[in-house]
């Protein structure tokens, strides 16, 4: 087990926030890398900060030196991710090499196209850019595995929600808007089901897949709560909220008209096919072989409500 030395978190979003609370709770080292160094309000007390440009590698080599791991939660704009997204992953893969580093790298779901149940044996059958771009990058992670460059593992997940999440398609836009007493803005159907991944769930999970021997060389779907339809979120959130569970949907015409003069709806367009027709997730592996479960949905949106109710008071 890795379950002492220094872990690095490259990345402060969501994700890498509650990756660090994780390692926290269990008594462990983090160093957290942004480019601006400033600490986001979810980033727990006592992680060490670091700014770094990770797009230059000697940074990304200096900021991972005396890893024992190394997570990689980067996300640059959504519409910049064939440019940046590629030679960031590659200094993060140099970086934990040169450490001797494990290394987890937190990846989504766009490599497949959901015809069927995801799971860690689901074939990467891209239809999107983003979908290619992400099966070619999850592909030379697993890679650098196989030559002994890194020793590494690789977490999986749908959509997060949760607290601290802004920009999925369950963040402000429906949790936001619900605290304000407006309309939940959803996309592509209200009627479909689609698995939702609770960040805390994920958080856990990459701490888990970092300090298990027998987590590395796989690839993991972190936990799903069984799948629900967007509406159903929103009618939950609402009912807990207070409010009326007000609904306005985004149809797939409407994001490409939208993409004409927004560059992240216009990046957006490729990715809606997953909410206008089912998207689900059979986690099952993880919680049989690693012991994790998901956090159930209504609970998950019961502390995401809580949360939007406090940031925005």
């Amino acid at each position: 087990m890795v379950s002492s030395g220094l872990h690095v978190i490259f990345g402060t979003g969501p994700v890498g926030c509650w990756i660090a609370r994780a390692l926290v709770d269990r008594g462990i080292r983090v160093r957290a890398v942004n480019r601006s160094g400033q600490r986001p309000a979810l980033m727990p007390a006592g992680v060490q900060f670091s700014a770094t440009d990770l797009s230059d590698p000697a940074q990304a080599k200096a900021a991972a030196e005396g890893a024992a791991a190394v997570y990689q939660a980067l996300n640059p704009p959504y519409h910049q991710w064939a440019t940046l997204f590629p030679p960031l992953q590659a200094a993060a893969l140099a970086a934990a090499s040169a450490a001797g580093a494990r290394y987890v790298s937190i990846e989504n779901l766009y490599m497949y196209d959901g015809a069927t149940p995801i799971n860690e044996e689901s074939p990467a059958s891209p239809c999107s850019r983003k979908g290619d771009l992400r099966a070619r990058m999850a592909e030379r992670v697993m890679q650098a595995h196989q030559r002994g460059d890194v020793r590494a593992a690789a977490l999986r997940s749908s959509d997060y929600y949760g607290p601290g999440v802004t920009l999925s398609a369950m963040g402000r836009m429906v949790f936001g808007n619900l605290a304000a007493g407006k309309k939940a803005q959803l996309i592509g159907s209200a009627n479909q089901p689609h698995s939702f991944a609770y960040i805390e769930d994920v958080g856990l999970a990459a701490a888990t897949l970092g300090t298990h021997d027998d987590a590395v060389g796989k690839i993991w779907i972190a936990p799903h709560a069984p799948a629900v339809t967007q509406r159903e979120v929103v009618e939950a959130a609402a009912r807990m909220a207070g409010v009326a569970p007000r609904i306005s949907v985004i149809s797939p015409l409407m994001m490409r008209l939208a993409g004409l003069f927004v560059p992240q709806a216009r990046a957006s367009v490729e990715m809606i096919y997953q909410f206008t027709q089912p998207f689900v997730v059979d986690a099952s592996r993880i919680e049989r072989e690693l012991g994790l479960h998901p956090t159930p949905i209504d609970a998950g949106i019961e502390r995401t409500v809580r949360w939007y109710r406090k940031s925005s008071s």
